[in-house]
């Protein structure tokens, strides 16, 4: 007689305890920042200058425009309402789309006291927002395959550096950005080499070695970009970089034209894994005993599933395609590799996937999140906002933070990530 086995994603429910359950601290933190937002923020807009949004790539064109200061100070009081609204206990249930509401208008009301006085191209910062967030689309995914699988991948920061470093090299080497990209994939995969061999097979505690190889990529690109690229940037660090493809009537569309039909090969390549990994994972015979493996199992090897094997299998995936997502900052952006260019980047994809609840669908949006973060920082600078550029530096990082420990809440990884399968 067959047995069949069969996986279930229940979601979980964090139990309230106590009088701050975690809709009153979100509505507490909506009430406060609403309240900065519209008492503090607001004033430093000059009353009466207009904050303008275009909607195109640029700053001409049809263009969307709010008294600054007021709309800082309307939209800072919803926050603070929603807030206050969260902190009543009452909607709980509705803390998903009350916090949506309430950082919707936090960010707005932030938007209009700084941008007061120019105009911010809405296009531009989602083309930006989308090409900051590539490399963490990209590693939030080699995330999702090995955690799914059971095996967490502490690495990926590891592997987008030397992903990165790759590309840079033998994408100058060749001078073609093809062997680049594959280059960047085969050193994303040596990293998830050593990670398979040493956790799976060898056993060692998963969280200690991906810090390890984190500091293996760190020392080891470091030391051959100071002794070979840094010397002659000509020859070994100056390779061709990906050009943008349009897709004609799709990459017109207002705002999401530019971000995601104005895109180079790694944009492009983003959504088609995106959606590839999303149905492998939960509609394939592939996606079920990779989920069984990462949930329990013992039971998967008792029904005939490699389990050993089907971590490898995952593993070096995700390896490769956390590489492909280091080759986004090299041959896809800047071109030439900078040592530590990554600058925490695997950190914030691991964080995105945690965020996203171990769904590839949601890790990209909290990569998105995570980027937009990182381009408004980098708008905020360039028109010389009050803010201090220390904290703006920081924004991504901060919002990474809160997210994972806030917003999140108490979410539930696979039953086995993490821990070590030996066959009985």
């Amino acid at each position: 007689m067959a047995t069949t086995l069969t996986v279930y994603n229940t979601p979980q429910v964090a139990p309230v305890t106590g009088f701050w359950s975690r809709a009153r601290k979100a509505g507490l933190a909506f009430a406060v920042l609403g309240v900065l937002a519209a008492g503090v923020l607001a004033f430093q807009a000059r009353a009466g200058a207009p904050a303008r949004f275009a909607v195109g790539v640029t700053t001409t064109g049809f263009a969307i425009s709010v008294p600054g200061r007021v709309g800082a100070i309307v939209l800072g009081i919803i926050c603070a309402l929603t807030g206050g609204v969260l902190l009543t206990g009452r909607y709980d249930r509705w803390l998903r789309s009350l916090s949506a509401l309430g950082l919707g208008t936090l960010v707005l009301s932030v938007l209009c006291s700084q941008v007061a006085g120019h105009t911010m191209a809405l296009g531009d910062l989602a083309r930006t927002t989308v090409l900051g967030a590539l490399p963490l689309v990209f590693g939030a995914l080699g995330g999702v395959l090995c955690e799914r699988t059971g095996v967490i991948n502490v690495a990926i920061e590891g592997q987008l550096l030397t992903g990165a470093f790759a590309a840079s090299l033998f994408g100058t080497l060749a001078a073609s950005t093809w062997v680049g990209l594959f280059a960047a994939a085969a050193g994303g995969l040596f990293i998830a080499l050593l990670l398979a061999v040493l956790a799976i097979r060898y056993l060692v505690d998963q969280v200690v070695l991906g810090v390890v190889l984190n500091v293996f990529a760190l020392g080891l690109t470091g030391f051959l970009f100071t002794q070979l690229m840094q010397r002659n940037t000509d020859k070994y660090n100056f390779p061709p970089t990906f050009a943008a493809w349009r897709i004609p009537l799709l990459g017109d569309i207002p705002i999401v034209g530019p971000a995601l039909f104005r895109s180079n090969v790694f944009g492009y390549l983003a959504i088609v894994l995106v959606i590839v990994v999303h149905v492998g994972l939960f509609h394939t015979r592939w996606g079920l005993r990779t989920r069984a493996v990462g949930e329990h199992p013992t039971a998967a090897d008792t029904v005939g599933i490699k389990v050993g094997w089907t971590r490898y299998r995952n593993v070096l995936l995700g390896g490769i395609v956390a590489g492909i997502g280091g080759a986004a900052l090299t041959v896809g952006d800047v071109g030439g590799f900078a040592n530590n260019m990554t600058s925490g980047k695997g950190f914030i994809a691991l964080a995105a996937v945690i965020f996203g609840r171990w769904s590839p669908l949601g890790a990209t949006l909290a990569a998105l999140l995570f980027g937009f973060s990182q381009a408004l920082a980098a708008f905020l600078g360039i028109v010389g906002s009050r803010i201090p550029t220390e904290f703006l530096g920081m924004l991504p990082y901060v919002v990474t933070i809160i997210a994972v420990a806030g917003l999140v809440g108490r979410v539930r990884a696979p039953a086995a990530d993490g821990q070590p399968y030996v066959k009985g």
